[in-house]
């Protein structure tokens, strides 16, 4: 098997990941629910996990049901803990005992369940190296299906996101719609995580985000970067994985990391140079 048919396969896989999770980072990183991801994927796991004991495979057929299952009630749990900024207990704080307590209750199920622990290390590195056509078109779907129920809401949901005084100011729903957006997040992160891992996936959502609002506060041009930033990280990842003959999930977490880094350093730049340019101006 020549290079380009072993990368092909995590290479779309991967652009995928980037478009579906780049825009939910964004709202995540306005939201300040950064540890969103790692609570919604292992509450995903934690789900799969308990279709073990009814003898089905991690992530693999009926079982992808117990794990929507889950993450609707962790969904639900979010949205009706939501807090305001100003707050004395943070949204985070109850996004991480959600995680902690989903990924206890993950372990003692895996410790029930015939190769629970297998299970496990599965769940945290994925398998994007061996990603193959099937898996990557039923997820294109699903993310095409969660796109355009993005799409639909993206007003309410955008408007929640940057501008939440304005919605409550508007009576709306808040809860509700925050329970839509992460029911759908969690639904995404059911499909990535068997693809890349718990670890990865958390890659895909913050460092492309978090890239784009070092130089930007317009929406649209906070994608785009994020949307860039991610597939340079990806294709770096993957190319030197293959040239290095490494394993795949953890270059290109570091990828994405150094990424982050060159990005920031960037923008470091970009504002002497800016500094400089108004000093002269004076």
């Amino acid at each position: 098997m020549s290079a380009f048919e072993l990368m092909l396969p995590p290479f779309v896989a991967c652009m995928l990941l980037v478009a579906i999770h780049g825009y939910f980072g964004l709202h995540v990183i306005r939201r300040g629910v950064i540890f969103v991801d790692l609570a919604m994927a292992q509450i995903a796991a934690l789900g799969s996990t308990v279709g073990l004991l009814f003898h089905r495979e991690i992530f693999q057929g009926h079982s992808i049901w117990f794990s929507i299952a889950a993450v609707a009630v962790g969904a639900a749990v979010l949205a009706l803990t939501r807090t305001r900024a100003e707050g004395r207990v943070p949204h985070e704080a109850i996004i991480g005992i959600v995680f902690v307590v989903a990924s206890a209750v993950a372990l003692l199920v895996a410790d029930l369940a015939p190769k629970g622990h297998d299970a496990v290390k599965e769940i945290l590195v994925g398998g994007l190296l061996w990603v193959t056509w099937p898996t990557i078109a039923k997820d294109a779907l699903a993310y095409a299906g969660i796109g355009v129920f993005l799409f639909t809401l993206r007003r309410r949901f955008e408007t929640i996101s940057f501008r939440p005084d304005e919605a409550m100011r508007l009576g709306w729903n808040v809860r509700g719609y925050d329970f839509l957006f992460y029911l759908a997040f969690g639904v995404t992160v059911t499909f990535s995580v068997p693809i890349a891992g718990v670890l990865l996936v958390f890659s895909f959502l913050v460092v492309p985000a978090l890239i784009a609002v070092m130089f930007t506060e317009r929406a649209p041009v906070m994608m785009a970067i994020a949307w860039t930033s991610g597939m340079i990280a990806c294709t770096a990842g993957l190319a030197f994985s293959y040239l290095w003959n490494v394993p795949t999930g953890p270059l290109v977490v570091c990828s994405f990391a150094a990424t982050l880094i060159g990005a920031w350093l960037l923008s470091l730049a970009l504002r002497r140079v800016q500094a400089a340019a108004v000093t002269a101006a004076r």
